[in-house]
């Protein structure tokens, strides 16, 4: 595996962070996009990409907005942007796409996105569908329908208190202070993440994970949950993308599976033809950590071999 890590400037003039980890020799199967979640960075997602390249693919992750090394700064961690922070992220997964279409003609390309991230790809699916020759959603869900409306009043509140850098505490327990609940009693704060200790410590560890997301941030993703489920949205996907949803069965954000069935009955309304699902027994929400994450990998990289057509030719 060779891997390296380049920059390119936003269109808001941000320097945004790549990671790229490419297979010995020349020829790719296809180019993998991951698109991580919150509170965490790309360079965590390297044992996936090794897995990934080992089997002929390209791997791409960028350090989101306010995420990892794009953060400009560590006041910066858990800050998009002043303003419009979650559609300059989806540009940006679009900006990559670009690159690997212009670095890459002949490889197919997929975004797989987790949890935040699969929240930014369902929005990417609806601008940007006809970039992709597949998409995976990892510890995804739903619309969270009347939560997410009364999430939005309460973000609203916060921003006039805090400002749109605050950090607030009664937002960070509103989305999260239930997650842990199932696994109590609990020994750290992360427990809901991963049944792997070591995986849970190096989180916990990691200077670069477990922050506070600002408040701006935050009203801007729930904006954004409040426009991609609707149906006309949905129709613009193209209907024969294959698309792989992969989720922990105790994974605390699908709320016991109901955020999932709704997620996957949209997609079926609009009529996308090619959805597979797949739920791990007893696993939390980072599958690519959890005890049984080399089943997972696996498992992805049968469906890619199963969906993506045979590499262009230059």
């Amino acid at each position: 595996m060779r891997s390296d890590s380049y920059t390119f400037k936003s269109d808001d003039d941000l320097e945004i962070f790549v990671y790229r980890w490419l297979p010995d020799g020349e020829a790719l199967r296809g180019i993998v996009q991951i698109a991580h979640g919150m509170g965490e960075h790309a360079g965590r997602y390297e044992r996936l990409a090794r897995k990934l390249t080992e089997c002929g693919y390209g791997v791409y992750a960028n350090d989101q907005r306010g995420h990892g090394r794009t953060a400009p700064s560590a006041d910066d961690l858990g800050h998009m942007a002043d303003q419009d922070g979650w559609n300059r992220a989806v540009g940006d997964l679009a900006a990559i796409n670009r690159t690997l279409a212009a670095h890459h003609p002949e490889a197919p390309r997929v975004l797989l996105g987790h949890s935040m991230g699969s929240l930014l790809a369902q929005q990417y699916l609806i601008e940007h569908g006809d970039t992709l020759d597949a998409a995976v959603l990892s510890g995804s869900t739903g619309d969270p329908g009347p939560m997410r409306r009364i999430g939005g009043w309460i973000a609203r509140f916060e921003r006039l208190r805090l400002g749109r850098r605050g950090r607030s505490a009664l937002l960070h327990r509103l989305l999260f202070g239930r997650a842990n609940k199932a696994f109590e009693p609990a020994r750290t704060d992360f427990d809901w993440l991963s049944r792997d200790r070591h995986e849970v410590a190096a989180y916990i560890a990691d200077p670069l994970c477990g922050f506070v997301v600002t408040v701006q941030s935050l009203i801007d993703m729930l904006d954004a949950l409040g426009r991609i489920y609707a149906p006309e949205k949905l129709a613009r996907i193209p209907s024969a993308l294959p698309l792989l949803i992969f989720s922990g069965e105790e994974d605390p954000i699908h709320e016991g599976g109901r955020g999932l069935e709704k997620l996957v009955a949209g997609y079926a309304a609009a009529g996308l033809e090619n959805v597979a699902q797949r739920i791990y027994p007893r696993g939390r929400h980072e599958m690519q950590n959890e005890i049984n994450r080399d089943e997972v990998a696996a498992d992805l990289i049968a469906w890619l071999g199963e969906v993506l057509p045979a590499p262009r030719p230059r």
